[in-house]
């Protein structure tokens, strides 16, 4: 798909110094930009790069003026990374605007959906099951019995929804994520064996929620695991039965929230952070990575660390560690007396 100078400027309301008719099919960085390709100027350290560059089109500041020549087409702007961003935003649109069911696909009665619809080959959708308008199911996908899905969702490549899941509007799902299997539920018996408890419950994820690739959410044993509005979760995250994660909470890839614990509202959590179950974390929690979270968080903590060894041994450390500012400085001040 080829776009001119003319019709990108459009698309941001900016002004064309060079040929407005100029062509590009592709996207690229300023330093590897070639024939053919659209790129952005918008850090001052890679200014020289504008002058060698390669690329047919480049979007600018609009405060932008060359100090050499120049041979690339200039689209100035007010913001060059916010209209590069727009740009994005737009050409990826374009990119998933398809329609229609691919055959071999398999509906099953009850199924109702909405307009443009996209069902790739070798979907299955089971029976009941609501689809809203402008949703986009990519082949090789799994949708269970008596799902909802709202409008305007997206789900890659391979996706699997577990029957009874409940989708919110504007949700995209990444490829190879699981959404409803059952949580982890297993009670000990006299002899030593595991009986599975039966997980009846389901998964609820809210609007404007998007889940990366890899990841598995369960469902409850009783009641729903909850995603809140505007929640992201990286790939591979397991988020276990019971669980719920509050509105605008971002979590990065590996971490792992075993059952019943609730976080709440705008956390920012790393990478491959470890929950110990029915914990309570607040709002605005902030979690490094690599952490191991056993205690309740309240609001607006900042935290850092993980239990590495034996518990009790680092239980009986942690009263000396917590206390290692005071002994460095009784140590210092020994030195001193000396």
């Amino acid at each position: 798909m080829k776009f001119t100078a003319a019709q990108i400027a459009g698309i941001l309301e900016g002004e064309v110094v060079g040929n407005p008719n100029a062509e590009v099919y592709k996207l690229s960085k300023i330093e590897e930009g070639t024939e053919g390709s659209l790129t952005f100027l918008a850090n001052p350290k890679y200014t020289n790069f504008i002058y060698s560059t390669q690329a047919t089109i480049a979007i600018v500041n609009a405060s932008f003026e060359p100090e050499q020549q120049i041979t690339t087409t200039l689209i100035k702007v007010e913001d060059a990374y916010k209209s590069f961003s727009k740009l994005l935003e737009y050409y990826n649109q374009i990119k998933l605007m398809k329609s229609g069911i691919e055959q071999p696909s398999v509906i099953s009665e009850g199924v109702t959906y909405g307009a443009d619809l996209y069902l790739g080959s070798f979907c299955y959708v089971g029976t009941n099951v609501s689809i809203g308008n402008n949703v986009k199911i990519y082949p090789n996908s799994f949708i269970g019995d008596n799902v909802t899905i709202g409008d305007n969702c997206v789900f890659f490549a391979g996706v699997r929804i577990y029957s009874e899941s409940v989708i919110g509007n504007n949700c995209t799902i990444h490829s190879g994520t699981i959404i409803g299997p059952d949580g982890f539920g297993f009670a000990p018996q006299e002899d030593g064996s595991y009986k599975k408890v039966p997980q009846i419950g389901n998964v609820i994820i809210e609007d404007n929620v998007e889940i990366g690739a890899c990841t598995t959410v369960d469902r409850a044993t009783l009641g729903s695991t909850i995603i809140r509005k505007g929640v992201k979760l990286d790939n591979h995250i397991q988020v276990a039965h019971n669980v719920e994660i509050g509105e605008n909470t971002v979590i990065a890839a590996h971490t792992a929230i075993a059952g019943s614990t609730k976080i709440g509202k705008n956390c920012m959590i790393g990478g491959q952070v470890g929950f110990a179950g029915h914990l309570t974390i607040g709002d605005r929690v902030k979690i490094q990575g690599q952490s191991g979270i056993g205690k309740n968080l309240a609001d607006d903590e900042v935290v850092q660390g993980s239990p590495a060894f034996n518990y009790g041994d680092f239980a009986k450390s942690f009263v000396h560690f917590k206390n290692l500012p005071k002994i460095v400085s009784d140590i210092e001040e020994l030195k001193k007396q000396q």
